[in-house]
């Protein structure tokens, strides 16, 4: 049997050399001469629902949109019918309208029809073809008659035919539709479309789509007067085709033809422009499909809008908005500032969802739930509000009162200042700063000995942005659905909210009942020092809104605080958002303690009346009620009395006692509080505790005020005492000024020996009761001598 003889492997080589090559050159070809769509695209922001939010120019100032995938059924079909009835049909070049072309040429003698397709149309748009037609291209671009030759048309034809081997059918139709010249600086289909109609092309009627399927053969046309005639009688003639084709019934040629064309660009949509500018640092994709909601966004919009044109008389120029969906943390609604298209604006174009500003009072849930979880407070627990002053720092609450002591979540629900500088204190500023890095604030980069505990009342700075989003996470981890680190337990995050929604709020807060509707709210308030910030943040478990109100420029004014104009604004959003329900607790977060009922505090084997409450089920507590007391009284529990200070038993109760300071202050908002009596006056028991100076504090420095007569004023000095029967005698600087029974104030005037007039430096102010007990202090006055 003969086998064929097996080919040679150089014969077989040779054979493949000119395939090999041939198609090489055909790669180099494709590569080479398909035209190329780089251009820079115009930066598109739009909703979760595909609505147009803004946009910027492209680079070069022309609206150029980033090219859709898919092209809307109505204007494909009018594009199609207007310019390329065979697109499908042919590969580049339409031989039948080819041969038609030059008939009608040779008829008339000269260039009548150029027999383009869509495909050669898209070519001469190619920004790799403008290198070798630019002149071609350009008068295409700046609407000049292009020139039109055999050559020409040869060269089209020939680079067709790459586009058509290099793109499918719809990538070239997207490809042409997203870089026609639509007039002036309007380029592609989604541009022109919300330049001329104010819609996406996806909403275009049958009258727009047509319009705007005839309009790059001609761009000029978009102008008042006969140009725009020109433009409704090319475009009326498409709808009759269309009409004819059976495209479109009589009926909406007859609506549609009674539409009147664009005369004039319309202005883009700017319903988000601090958030798109804000993505443009952020993201390298031109279209840019973002969570807003874009309802929400214009609703908000307005709110916003309205209480800054309200506040311009103020002096408050700069309003901030943002609402986040608190379960996924995704922004719904991004006002980042007020006014853009106002007279009166200022500073409109700053962001200040991300801009650093003082905090107010809004870090204080979080001491608050941190010292629950550190065993260091319970809810109701007791906090001291006295006059306070700690290394020469003398915090005042808002509304310059004190409480004497204070339920920590009543010092929370009235931002009480001093209960929290002296929590503050306790818990320490370094241990404070590692939570607040740990929650997710990033604006916190100084020691802690530079912050200080004005820490808790502003000395830190934040963002709209990070405050929101961390009030959203204790939300979400009170639930036990914060699936990132967190350094708060659930059950903290629940109490601090639970506290938050408390309708028992000071005066100037009562503002929640007019907007709050049967829908729990956890928020909170803070104002700046100096009046230069107002916020509020209001968290559901569906929704978390931050509000700021201020000056960008720092500026403070007396009307920027929070329950002013912050607190309106988030109540005015939650009541156009959805309502949600509040969440049942989680027992398994919790366990129970048994806590004196007067203090707060874990109860302790003198504590007569005790409740059961909730703790953070691995908070330890640290310490038991230590106001509770064993007492000794007479017989008749008038005085009270040592063991040998009678001949009889004494009376034995158990008694909740303050300090002297904060009795003295507690007892007038708390008549039902029963002082202990006066020791018997023959006792030999000590008095150590019995009064205190309140004010001044030691060491402390003060400036004495001039009257309207021109004469130094005085000092009002003033001190407590449990006893009510006590008598205070005041001494300064070795001179008897007087003495005062019940009520415990004197005004002094610090007087330099000899002379009227006060005295700068120092000075020793001695009290001393009837009893014989002794205060002191020492304080110094500023004012020059006279």
């Amino acid at each position: 049997m003969n086998f064929p003889k097996e080919l040679p492997i150089k014969k077989i080589f040779k054979a493949l050399i000119p395939a090999f090559i041939s198609g090489l050159i055909v790669l180099f070809l494709i590569l080479f001469f398909t035209p190329d769509f780089k251009v820079d695209y115009s930066f598109t922001l739009y909703s979760s629902d595909g609505k147009l939010l803004g946009a910027s120019a492209a680079s070069d100032g022309q609206w150029r949109f980033p090219q859709s995938s898919k092209l809307p059924e109505k204007y494909r079909e009018a594009l199609l019918t207007y310019e390329d009835k065979n697109f499908y049909f042919h590969f580049g070049i339409d031989p039948l309208s080819v041969f038609r072309a030059a008939v009608e040429n040779v008829l008339k003698g000269k260039i009548i029809s150029g027999a383009s397709t869509i495909t050669m149309q898209t070519s001469r748009l190619s920004d790799r073809l403008s290198d070798r037609l630019s002149d071609r291209l350009s008068d295409r671009l700046s609407e000049k008659k292009p020139v039109r030759n055999f050559k020409q048309k040869l060269r089209e034809s020939f680079l067709s035919l790459f586009l058509e081997l290099s793109y499918s059918k719809e990538d070239i139709l997207n490809l042409y539709s997203s870089h026609a010249p639509y007039g002036g600086n309007v380029v592609g289909l989604e541009a022109a479309s919300w330049r001329y109609f104010g819609r996406g092309p996806e909403d275009l009627t049958w009258a727009e789509a047509a319009c705007l399927a005839v309009l790059p053969n001609q761009p000029s046309l978009v102008r008042p007067g006969k140009e725009s005639e020109i433009l409704k009688e090319k475009r009326d003639r498409l709808l009759y085709n269309l009409f004819l084709q059976k495209k479109i019934d009589k009926e909406t040629y007859s609506l549609s033809v009674a539409e009147p064309v664009p005369d004039k660009p319309k202005a883009l949509p700017q319903k988000a422009y601090h958030y798109l500018e804000f993505l443009k640092t952020k993201s390298t994709d031109q279209k840019n499909i973002s969570s807003l909601d874009y309802s929400l966004q214009e609703i908000i919009f307005e709110i916003a809008d309205h209480h800054f044109k309200r506040n311009l008389s103020s002096g408050v120029y700069n309003t901030a908005v943002l609402v986040l969906d608190t379960e996924t943390g995704k922004t719904l609604a991004y006002i980042g500032n007020t006014g853009l298209n106002n007279a009166d604006a200022k500073n409109e174009h700053v962001d200040m969802i991300y801009a650093r500003r003082s905090s107010g009072s809004l870090l204080k849930p979080f001491l608050f739930a941190a010292m629950l979880d550190a065993g260091m407070i319970l809810p109701d627990q007791l906090l001291i509000d006295i006059p306070t002053k700690i290394a020469g720092y003398t915090p005042q609450n808002s509304n310059y009162t004190y409480s004497g002591a204070v339920p920590a979540r009543k010092a929370l629900s009235y931002s009480l200042n001093i209960p929290f500088i002296r929590a503050l204190r306790e818990f320490t500023i370094p241990a404070f700063l590692d939570i607040l890095k740990r929650s997710g604030f990033t604006t916190f980069n100084r020691s802690a000995d530079e912050y200080g505990l004005p820490l808790i009342l502003g000395g830190g700075e934040i963002s709209l942005y990070e405050i929101t989003n961390t009030y959203r996470k204790m939300m979400l981890r009170a639930q036990n659905k914060l699936d990132e680190k967190f350094p708060f337990s659930s059950g903290a995050c629940r109490i601090t909210m639970d506290v938050l929604t408390e309708g028992n709020r000071p005066e100037e807060e009562a503002i929640w009942q007019l907007y709050a509707q049967n829908q729990k709210i956890a928020w909170k308030t803070g104002t700046s020092y100096g009046n230069k910030d107002a916020w509020t943040i209001g968290i559901t478990p569906k929704y978390s809104v931050g509000v700021w109100c201020g000056n960008a420029s720092g500026e403070g004014r007396p009307e920027i605080t929070s329950t002013k104009l912050a607190a309106p604004i988030l109540f005015e959003i939650f009541n156009i958002l959805p309502k949600s329900d509040w969440p049942e607790k989680e027992l398994k977060d919790f366990e129970f303690i048994k806590t004196c009922a007067d203090s707060g505090y874990p109860a302790g084997e003198f504590c007569k009346n005790t409740k059961a409450v909730l703790k953070p089920i691995h908070a330890h507590t640290q310490s038991t009620c230590p106001y509770c007391k064993k007492v000794s009284l007479s017989p008749d529990g008038k005085f009270q009395v040592k063991a040998n200070d009678i001949n009889e038993l004494p009376k034995i109760e158990n008694r909740f006692v303050l300090p002297a300071a904060a009795e003295y202050f507690y007892k007038q908002g708390h008549p039902e509080y029963k002082s202990l009596p006066q020791w018997l006056p023959e006792s030999t028991a000590s008095n150590a505790g019995e009064f205190e100076i309140l004010f001044p504090e030691d060491g402390t420095s003060v400036y004495i005020p001039t009257e309207l007569d021109g004469s130094f004023g005085a000092l009002v000095a003033e001190a407590a005492h449990k006893n009510p029967e006590a008598v205070i005698y005041w001494d300064l600087d070795g001179e008897y000024l007087g003495s005062t029974k019940s009520y415990h104030q004197m005004k002094i005037q610090p007087l330099k020996s000899g002379r009227r007039g006060t005295l700068k430096g120092r000075h020793e102010l001695t009290l001393t009761d009837n009893r014989g007990n002794t205060r002191k202090r020492i304080f110094y006055v500023l004012n020059e001598n006279l």
